[in-house]
């Protein structure tokens, strides 16, 4: 079994396509989706488009929930200024339809079981710690997950391999012989956030970012990639749309102003 493992697209349709087209060469047998699709002031509409002829596994992030909270208000009350208040603005209702019927989790089979945060919920980071002192200039104001810290948000849950996004860093941990894997973003390498404390993720480079698993007899092996694309066209595209904090992550992999997903 081969599988490709795709994440946090925001919306950012030519860092998609550059993936896709990298999974292409891979072989893979299946490719899933993990949330987090559209929001974003990039190409929300095009990106739903493209995905929905590709028929992927796909769950929702916390950005779908927000998205679909959003749209059920009246237009003119949606702040147009954010990442989900301009998907909302672009998507069709074809492609809200699609939205709608996504699971929140998915056991693909035995093996495998997809979740956009942890088992608990689409806004739990699952193998990152979020720590306070970053307003103080102590660091990123997030660390790597303790082993413990893993465990407990796994909670009961024991497929062999647990998929799961929202953070946007590629990374993977074994936990009580359970893989736990983050294929990072495709279209968002760098980010801040407010909760529970001030913090940032930042990749350092603006590649794509997804992960191919494969089940060999000695275990699964992991290939965590990055893709370049044309992120300075997206960084423009971004800029244009009045988001100058996108348009500086895009371009550097780093925040520069507050960039909120």
């Amino acid at each position: 079994m081969k599988l490709a493992v795709i994440s946090d697209i925001h919306g950012n349709f030519l860092a998609l396509r550059a993936v896709l087209a990298d999974i292409a060469h891979q072989g893979v047998d299946q490719t899933l989706n993990l949330g987090d699709i559209l929001s974003g002031p990039l190409q929300p509409a095009e990106t739903a488009e493209l995905l929905m002829a590709q028929d992927f596994v796909t769950i929702r992030g916390n950005h779908e929930r927000q998205l679909l909270t959003l749209l059920d208000q009246p237009a003119g009350q949606i702040d147009l200024s954010t990442s989900d208040g301009y998907a909302a603005s672009q998507v069709t209702p074809e492609q809200v339809v699609w939205l709608k019927a996504l699971p929140v989790s998915l056991a693909l089979n035995s093996d495998v079981w997809l979740y956009h945060g942890t088992p608990r919920g689409d806004l739990e980071y699952w193998l990152e710690t979020v720590v306070p002192g970053f307003a103080q200039g102590n660091g990123p104001g997030v660390r790597a997950a303790t082993p413990a810290e893993v465990a407990e948000r796994m909670g009961s849950a024991a497929h062999p391999v647990m998929l799961c996004g929202h953070t946007h860093v590629p990374r993977q941990v074994t936990c009580g012989g359970v893989l736990v894997v983050n294929p990072g973003s495709v279209g968002l390498p760098a980010y801040d956030d407010e909760h529970p404390y001030p913090h940032v993720i930042e990749n350092g480079a603006p590649h794509a970012r997804y992960a191919v698993l494969e089940k060999t007899a000695q275990g699964w092996q992991v290939d965590l990639r990055a893709v370049p694309y044309d992120h300075l066209a997206q960084a423009t595209v971004a800029a244009r749309n009045g988001r100058e904090d996108w348009a500086h992550a895009l371009a550097t992999g780093f925040v520069g102003r507050p960039v909120g997903k």
